[in-house]
């Protein structure tokens, strides 16, 4: 630790703060105990606070506080900085969008919403970026949403969608129509938000817009109780996430199984039973036997002759240890939850 130590406190020194990003995760979990973590981290900040680009080691220093469940002294950093930024309307529009999402990312939707007002205001009367004002709004409308206030969010999420079509921005207008199809699924108004669905896979888009396309969709579909075409939006989703990235990828394979669960705690066996291969036939790897068993699953607990002995064989074809704990805890008796996805 000796010379990490000294590295590091060369670079607080010297205010180097790209050296002390680099430094960040060994020196930090090179500390073991809280009370000198804490020392650390607030030396760090007064540091970070003058630097010239803050926003990446703000992030780091705001993600321990948060494992240290003390995430108001992380956004701390984000205000200190937003203060001292305060006499250039550029940069002082920059530390309000940090500060905002940072809100945002540790679950404080009002100060959040504070923040994004603060930002329209100076967008809307000094800077005057059109794209930038739908942006604000666009946040806005999601943390709305958030506090369960979905059409204030629908209202503002329609302002920045003209902005966007009128700015000709066609990513982040897709984007507003995908938020908008969701906020409206939330209503239950399900035919406003096939249509807003329907308007974004008739245009061309990037492969990540059309996957969230098909997952609200997919919610769309369930909240009709039509579940054999919410498993084939999700199949979409899923053909189409493969080559994106692991992460979405994730995301659809989480949603996927989520619906799922959500079937069989309501006793939806049949269409459980019936949509499986669809997935198993897309993976050549033990994925293939988690469908299947899944498949089998439902119909043992449908009470089908022979299925539970099928499922033995296909569980035991399961080698990956994370789809083994899947099965295990759908095996186990449930209470009935409401279905979502």
């Amino acid at each position: 630790m000796g010379n990490i130590k000294a590295e590091w406190e060369n670079a607080l020194t010297a205010k180097d703060c790209g050296r002390l990003l680099e430094l960040f995760d060994d020196y930090i979990d090179s500390i073991e105990d809280e009370e000198t973590l804490r020392k650390e981290l607030e030396r760090l900040k007064g540091v970070a606070e003058e630097c010239e680009d803050p926003y990446d080691l703000a992030h780091e220093i705001g993600h321990v506080y948060a494992h240290l469940d003390d995430a108001e002294a992380g956004i701390e950093l984000y205000r200190m900085v937003a203060e001292r930024k305060k006499d250039d309307p550029e940069e002082y529009a920059t530390a309000l969008y940090y500060l905002a999402d940072a809100y945002e990312h540790f679950g404080m939707p009002e100060k959040a919403i504070e923040t994004y007002g603060k930002l329209l205001k100076l967008e809307e009367e000094v800077l005057k970026n059109e794209r930038e004002i739908a942006l604000t709004l666009a946040n806005l409308a999601v943390n709305y949403d958030e506090l369960g206030e979905t059409e204030k969010a629908i209202e503002l999420m329609e302002r920045a969608r003209g902005i966007f079509e009128g700015i000709r921005d066609e990513k982040n207008h897709m984007i507003s129509l995908l938020d908008l199809a969701h906020f409206r699924y939330e209503l239950g108004d399900y035919d406003a938000a096939e249509a807003l669905i329907n308007e974004v896979l008739r245009n061309p888009r990037e492969d990540e817009i059309e996957i969230n396309a098909r997952l609200v969709e997919a919610e769309i579909f369930a909240g009709r109780e039509e579940y054999d075409k919410a498993f084939r939006a999700i199949r979409n989703a899923l053909v189409k996430a493969i080559n994106v990235s692991d992460e979405i990828f994730g995301l659809v394979f989480d949603t996927l199984t989520d619906f799922i669960e959500g079937l069989f705690n309501e006793g939806s066996y049949g269409v459980v039973a019936e949509n499986m291969e669809s997935f198993a036939e897309l993976f050549e790897d033990d994925t293939a036997y988690f469908f299947r068993a899944i498949a089998e699953l439902a119909r043992w607990k449908a009470g089908e002759d022979g299925a539970k002995e099928r499922f033995d064989e296909l569980y035991s074809k399961v080698e990956n240890e994370e789809l083994r704990s899947v099965l295990d805890e759908w095996k186990r008796p449930k209470l009935s939850l409401g279905l979502g996805l």
